[in-house]
């Protein structure tokens, strides 16, 4: 049987994440032939959704209390979806994954990043995404798409300088790991981002 591979989206609010998920969920499909099962973070099972609720909406978490319920959510998420989906071959896409606990809960929160890898390390059992997008935007571009959306949350609301400060971690972590994570702009317009996003898909593929 052919091993699934994890492939992730990145970024911070309003990078695009959702609209490209669509596009590389279906062009992995049209490209490989292979069962894509596209879930996101927190969420993709019952209890992850509640947990996402939970997580988007209230205002009063400490950011402690933010980093455990998100891994509580992913722990289930690991169990329940993206470890029996890899086990049978599929791929799996997701929007989001831990880059987003040490971009949010690390650089934009300020925790230590060693407590992180603590959970990473004990809850995940070395399952780490093969490839990773992330879509880069600047922080003003970001923080003006997510007010301009409908649906915000809390993460929407937050300022620039917590979305600068979640930007730079994310990048830092690209610099560390340039051969997981590929950077993208995703300020260009959409056209050009999906391009892109394409033409990484297919120099990555070659080289599997």
């Amino acid at each position: 049987m052919t091993p699934g591979r994890f492939i992730t989206l990145e970024g911070g609010e309003g990078a695009g994440k959702s609209v490209n998920l669509a596009f590389v969920r279906d062009w992995l499909a049209a490209r490989t032939g292979a069962e894509v099962v596209s879930t996101r973070e927190p969420g993709g099972t019952p209890v992850g959704e509640e947990i996402r609720r939970l997580f988007l909406q209230q205002d009063s978490l400490a950011p402690e209390a933010e980093l455990l319920l998100v891994f509580a959510a992913r722990v289930q998420h690991l169990r329940q979806v993206i470890q029996p989906a890899l086990a049978r071959g599929a791929w799996v896409l997701c929007d989001r994954f831990t880059d987003a606990s040490y971009a949010y809960q690390g650089g934009g929160r300020g925790l230590d990043v060693d407590r992180i890898a603590y959970l990473e390390n004990w809850l995940q059992e070395g399952i780490r995404p093969d490839l990773t997008l992330l879509l880069d935007t600047p922080p003003e571009l970001g923080k003006a798409r997510a007010n301009g959306r409908g649906d915000a949350d809390r993460f929407d609301t937050e300022t620039e300088r917590f979305y600068g400060r979640v930007r730079q971690a994310y990048l830092q972590r690209a610099q560390r790991e340039p051969q997981r994570i590929k950077v993208l702009d995703a300020s260009r317009p959409l056209t050009e981002v999906q391009q892109a996003i394409a033409a990484v898909l297919e120099q990555w593929l070659s080289k599997l």
